[in-house]
């Protein structure tokens, strides 16, 4: 039991005087918390409002009478999962450079509030934005802090940061051409309110202008999120101090190479430092092989939701050939080394994160997670609990938010899911969320 009556009676003294609160107390399931603790049984959380305020189990923690129930009997009761890679400007289109110049206009009304909400019903209550327009970003985000659209909590870098923006892309993407310049942008961003930045094609910048980019993002208190598609890009980033690297990378090379990973070692070995984060978003790579044979799945509608009918019907055209799409002509000569470098990067102390790359073709967002978790589990040996972490407790720590998420414990926020099953043994029981809590209230 890990509060008191003494503790529900002081909170219950000291909430304000005519306000109605909302009590809930999720019953009977087994609680997966997110911390090292074994999984509790029979467990009971008392959340009131926005925030949990007790856990415990069966028989030894009192339900408040006039809380409502949710009966979570035969489940997995589970922090809520938070997605680290996510695109909410793209949906699953299989043309960059057409969807780039067809719906700007709709990505901040339409696209982007449609995918905030397929992320938060398939369980998803965190996530983290990486690239896309700045004042849509901010706006998406602020909005469903607000409570005014359904969404995961989010955590949005705005523009990607590179050398130079690639041709029609100036919208969400950002060229620096001076270490002047990169501070000068890095301080636009972080005065709009963006919570990370993302730096792409770092190997194309001089030394200074990379840092330039982590020094002023780190006066701001930013983290700096790296892509990692190419040695340089990683040897330039572990010297410049990037927080998180972004993909497995490195094309069809069979593996990283020897001076990389010693730097990888040098860096993870400094406790100092705190975790190197890596999010490798494998699991689109991974499957391709069976999606491009097995595609049944783009003919769900989870992916519809908040989309229009143009909308949807323009994405289901661009996918009816998966063999011919372009972004993949490459993966069947990546494929075979994919685990190889999620192994070194497991073995050698990275702290790797759950993300997905959702967006990307054939990736959507109402299913890339789970795929993710099922890889990792199924496919790579990580133990469920190990793979459940990656996606609640250390998203938290990465984004310095885990006073008050990634975990089920008193005083932090109810972000929690629940799952009929076992996802302990069968965590592909996450493509089907049944119960999903975002901040105090049941939102599926």
């Amino acid at each position: 039991m890990r509060c008191t009556g003494l503790c529900l009676l002081v909170l219950l003294v000291f909430a304000p005087a005519g306000q109605a609160v909302e009590r809930l107390a999720m019953v009977g399931g087994t609680l997966v918390d997110g911390t090292l603790s074994d999984p509790i049984r029979n467990s009971v959380i008392l959340i009131e409002d926005q925030r949990i305020v007790a856990v415990g189990t069966v028989g030894n923690l009192a339900i408040p009478a006039d809380a409502r129930v949710i009966s979570t009997e035969g489940m997995t009761v589970l922090p809520g999962l938070w997605d680290m890679h996510v695109h909410l400007m793209l949906n699953g289109h299989s043309d960059y450079a057409y969807w780039d110049k067809t719906y700007p206009a709709q990505f901040g009304s339409v696209i982007m509030p449609a995918s905030a909400k397929q992320l938060l019903m398939a369980g998803v209550t965190g996530a983290r934005d990486l690239g896309g327009p700045l004042e849509e970003s901010i706006a998406v985000r602020d909005a469903i802090n607000k409570g005014e659209l359904p969404g995961p909590t989010l955590f949005v870098s705005g523009p990607f940061i590179q050398k130079k923006a690639y041709p029609g892309t100036e919208q969400f993407r950002w060229g620096v051409d001076s270490p002047a310049d990169a501070r000068a942008k890095v301080r636009r961003l972080a005065e709009a309110g963006v919570d990370t930045i993302k730096l792409i094609d770092q190997d194309q910048m001089s030394d200074a202008e990379i840092a330039a980019i982590v020094d002023e993002a780190h006066k701001h208190g930013l983290p700096v999120v790296a892509h990692a598609h190419r040695p340089e890009e990683i040897r330039r980033g572990l010297k410049a101090g990037i927080d998180c690297f972004e993909h497995t990378g490195l094309a069809a090379a069979p593996e990283y190479p020897e001076d990389v990973i010693k730097a990888l070692r040098e860096r993870t070995a400094d406790m100092s430092a705190g975790p190197l984060f890596w999010t490798p978003t494998i699991e689109g790579l991974y499957n391709f092989p069976y999606a491009v044979k097995n595609h049944e799945f783009i003919d769900g509608d989870a992916w519809h939701e908040g989309l229009t009918p143009e909308i949807v019907e323009d994405i289901k055209k661009s996918l009816e050939h998966p063999e011919r799409i372009s972004y993949f002509q490459q993966t069947p000569q990546r494929w075979p080394t994919l685990k190889r470098k999620f192994q070194q990067l497991r073995e050698n102390g990275a702290m790797l994160l759950i993300g997905t790359d959702s967006g990307i073709p054939m990736k959507f967002h109402s299913g890339s997670t789970w795929n993710e978790l099922d890889v990792w589990v199924n496919q790579l040996g990580v133990p469920a609990i190990d793979a459940i972490r990656a996606a609640t407790y250390w998203p938290a720590v990465a984004m310095k938010a885990d006073k008050d998420y990634g975990s089920i414990v008193e005083g932090k926020y109810a972000d929690i899911i629940a799952v009929k099953g076992d996802v302990l043994k069968q965590v592909a029981l996450l493509q089907r969320v049944d119960i999903v809590v975002k901040h105090g209230k049941q939102v599926k």
